[in-house]
C-alpha cells in the first residue's frame, strides 16, 4: 500500500501545479492521434481561421481605401464649409472678413447655386448650377486640380462659360468648345404668354474626381449667376475651407459666427452616401465572418472526437484526483491553441497583404498583360488599401472569441466524464 502511495505521489502533485491543463492540451495539440481525421479536422480549422481572418483584414483594407479616395477626390470639389443665410447674402464681404479671421478657416469664396437642366441635340440633365469666383475657388477647392480638360481659368464673367463633370460631359457626349443650354427653373413673361428662361453656354473645361458630383454638378461664373437668377446683387452664401475637414463642428461655428446664419460640413450634405459606405462595410464585413465560424465549427467537430477519443485518459485523471475543471480546460486550451494560432498567423498574412496589394496587383497586371482598372472607365488605376489597427484588433478579438466559445461544449462533455463508466467499458 505504502508502495503505491509512493508511486501515485509524483502525479498528485503534478496535478497540484496550476499549468497542468496547458501542459497536456499542448501536448494533444503537437502530439499525433490514433485517428487521423480528427488531426485532418483540427488542420482544417487551423486553415480556415487562417484564411478567414486573412481576407476579412485584407477586404475591410480595401474598403477603407476606396472610403479614403471618394472623400479626397470629393474634397477638391465639394467645400469643406458652406456658410448661408435663408434670404441669401448682401453685405456677404464683411462676413467673409470676419470669418477667414478664426484659426480653422483658411480660405472663403462666395458661391450662388440653382437647379438647372442641360441640354444638347441629344441628351438632358438635370444638374445643380453653381455660380463661383475661379480665383478665390481655388483656394477654397482644388477644382482646378480635378481639371482634365480645358481650363478653369477660361471661366470669365460676361462670357457664360461653364465647366461640367466628366460623366455629365458623357452623358451630354460634350467636349471642351463645344456648346449646350441651360433651362431655368423660371419663366420669362411677354406679351406672347410665359416661356421657360434659357442660356446657351460654352463648355470650357471638364472636371472628374470620381464620384456622383461628375454627374450633377455644372460651374459658371458668379456674375454669370447673378444674371441668370436675378439674385440682385446678393450671394447665396460662401464656402469655406477649414484646417482639418475631418474634424469640423458646424454647430459649434455657427453658434460662434451667429447673424442668423447656418454652417452646413461636406459630411453633413453628402451623409447619405458615406452612411451607404459603411453599411456597405458592416454587411460585408458581417457576411466573411461566416468563414471565421466555419472555423469555429470546426474547432467544435476536431474536439468532440478528440474527447471520444481520450476518454480512458481523462477517465485516469479523474481516478487519480483531477476535478472536473482541470479536465474541460485541456480542451479549452487546445482549441483556444489551434484558434488563436490561426488568429495571429492571419492577421500577420492579413497586414502584410493590405499594406502591399495595391504593390502586387500591379506585378499579376504586367505579367498576365490586363489592366484591372482602366483609368477611363473607373476614377483610380491601381486597387487602394489602408489597414486600420482598430479592424484588425476587431478581428482578431471576434477571431479569439469564438475560438474560446467554441471550445466550451466539448470542454464540458470532457468535464462530465465519469472514470467508472470510461473504464468499464475499455478493453
Amino acid at each position: 500500500m505504502g508502495a503505491c502511495l509512493h508511486a501515485l505521489f509524483p502525479i498528485k502533485c503534478l496535478l497540484m501545479i496550476s499549468n497542468l491543463p496547458v501542459f497536456i492540451g499542448l501536448r494533444y495539440t503537437r502530439g499525433k492521434q490514433r485517428n487521423g481525421f480528427i488531426s485532418f479536422i483540427s488542420l482544417l480549422s487551423f486553415i480556415a481561421m487562417t484564411l478567414g481572418i486573412t481576407v476579412l483584414i485584407v477586404v475591410l483594407s480595401v474598403m477603407n481605401g476606396f472610403d479614403r479616395e471618394i472623400k479626397t477626390r470629393i474634397l477638391n470639389v465639394v467645400p469643406h464649409l458652406s456658410i448661408f443665410h435663408q434670404q441669401g447674402l448682401e453685405d456677404w464681404k464683411k462676413i467673409a472678413a470676419e470669418i477667414v479671421t478664426r484659426k480653422e478657416i483658411t480660405a472663403v469664396s462666395p458661391y450662388i447655386e440653382g437647379m438647372g437642366l442641360l441640354s444638347t441635340a441629344t441628351a438632358n440633365q438635370g444638374v445643380l448650377v453653381k455660380g463661383i469666383e475661379p480665383v478665390q475657388e481655388q483656394h477654397v477647392t482644388s477644382i482646378d486640380k480635378a481639371v482634365v480638360a480645358g481650363n478653369l481659368a477660361a471661366l470669365r464673367a460676361g462670357e457664360f462659360g461653364v465647366v461640367v463633370g466628366s460623366l455629365l460631359a458623357r452623358t451630354l457626349n460634350v467636349v471642351v468648345g463645344d456648346s449646350v443650354v441651360l433651362s431655368l427653373p423660371q419663366l420669362n413673361l411677354t406679351p406672347a404668354g410665359a416661356f421657360p428662361r434659357y442660356k446657351r453656354l460654352r463648355v470650357v473645361a471638364i472636371f472628374q474626381v470620381g464620384a456622383q458630383t461628375d454627374n450633377g454638378l455644372a460651374l459658371i461664373h458668379l456674375d454669370d449667376a447673378k444674371k441668370l437668377y436675378r439674385t440682385a446683387g446678393r450671394v447665396d452664401g460662401l464656402h469655406a475651407r477649414s484646417t482639418d475637414p475631418f474634424a469640423i463642428d458646424s454647430h459649434q461655428l455657427a453658434e460662434s459666427i451667429g447673424q442668423d446664419l447656418r454652417v452646413t460640413a461636406w459630411s453633413d450634405s453628402l451623409a447619405s452616401l458615406f452612411q451607404a459606405i459603411k453599411m456597405e462595410k458592416t454587411v460585408v464585413g458581417t457576411l466573411l465572418s461566416v468563414i471565421i465560424a466555419v472555423a469555429a465549427f470546426n474547432i467544435i467537430a476536431s474536439l468532440v472526437l478528440m474527447v471520444g477519443e481520450k476518454r480512458k485518459d481523462m477517465a485516469v485523471l479523474r481516478t487519480l484526483g483531477a476535478p472536473p475543471s482541470t479536465v474541460a480546460k485541456i480542451f479549452i486550451v487546445q482549441g483556444c491553441v489551434i484558434g488563436i494560432a490561426g488568429v495571429l498567423l492571419g492577421s500577420l498574412s492579413g497586414c502584410t497583404l493590405s499594406l502591399y496589394i495595391g504593390d502586387i496587383f500591379q506585378w499579376l497586371e504586367r505579367l498576365l498583360s490586363f489592366q484591372l482598372f482602366d483609368p477611363s472607365v473607373y476614377f483610380i488605376s491601381e486597387l487602394p488599401s489602408l489597414l486600420k489597427p482598430t479592424d484588425v484588433l476587431i478581428v482578431s478579438s471576434i477571431g479569439i472569441f469564438l475560438s474560446f466559445m467554441a471550445t466550451l461544449y466539448p470542454a464540458r462533455r470532457a468535464g462530465k466524464i465519469l472514470p467508472a463508466e470510461a473504464l468499464r467499458y475499455d478493453h
